[in-house]
C-alpha cells in the first residue's frame, strides 16, 4: 500500500486560513489507511525531514485568489525565492528535500481552497466551509483511487 502524507499548513486564528489544518484534522479522525496527517502554521525547512517514507504528499493551503471550491494540481521541486525565507512554497520545501536526500521527492500535490476571511479573529466563513467540505470530499476520493 502507498503512503500519504496530508500536509495542511495555516493560521486557525486567522479564520479561513486555518482550511488546511481543518481538512487534515478531520481526515486524520477518519483513521484512513496508509494515511499520515501532520498539521503546522506554514511550511518550514525543518519539514524536508518530515516528508521521507512516503510515496505521495498532498500539501493542503487556504487561498484566496483560487477558484471555487478548491484546485488541485502538481507540485514540483524548484528553488523559489522562499528558499531562504523562514516560511517556503511546497516547491521549495520538496528542492531543500531533494537536496538533503540526495534523491528524487515523492509525488507532491498542491491542493489550495478556496477562502476569503483572512483577519486576525476571523471565524471560518460560510462559503469557505461549503469548499472545505468539497475538499474532503476530493481528498477520500483520491484516497480510495490510489491507496
Amino acid at each position: 500500500m502507498n503512503k500519504l502524507l496530508l500536509f495542511g499548513y495555516g493560521n486557525p486564528g486567522r479564520g479561513d486560513d486555518g482550511l488546511g489544518p481543518m481538512l487534515v484534522e478531520h481526515i486524520g479522525q477518519l483513521q484512513l489507511a496508509g494515511v499520515t496527517c501532520l498539521v503546522d502554521m506554514q511550511l518550514l525547512i525543518e519539514h524536508a525531514t518530515d516528508l521521507c517514507g512516503f510515496d505521495q504528499i498532498i500539501f493542503i493551503d487556504a487561498d484566496m485568489s483560487c477558484q471555487e471550491p478548491f484546485e488541485f494540481s502538481a507540485a514540483h521541486a524548484e528553488k523559489d525565492d522562499s528558499y531562504t525565507s523562514h516560511a517556503l512554497t511546497p516547491a521549495a520545501l520538496l528542492h531543500v528535500y531533494q537536496h538533503i536526500s540526495q534523491g528524487a521527492a515523492p509525488a507532491a500535490f498542491l491542493l489550495r481552497i478556496r477562502g476569503y476571511r483572512f483577519e486576525l479573529g476571523d471565524t471560518l466563513s460560510a462559503q469557505a466551509d461549503n469548499n472545505l467540505a468539497a475538499a474532503i470530499r476530493k481528498i477520500q476520493q483520491w484516497h480510495a483511487q490510489h491507496l
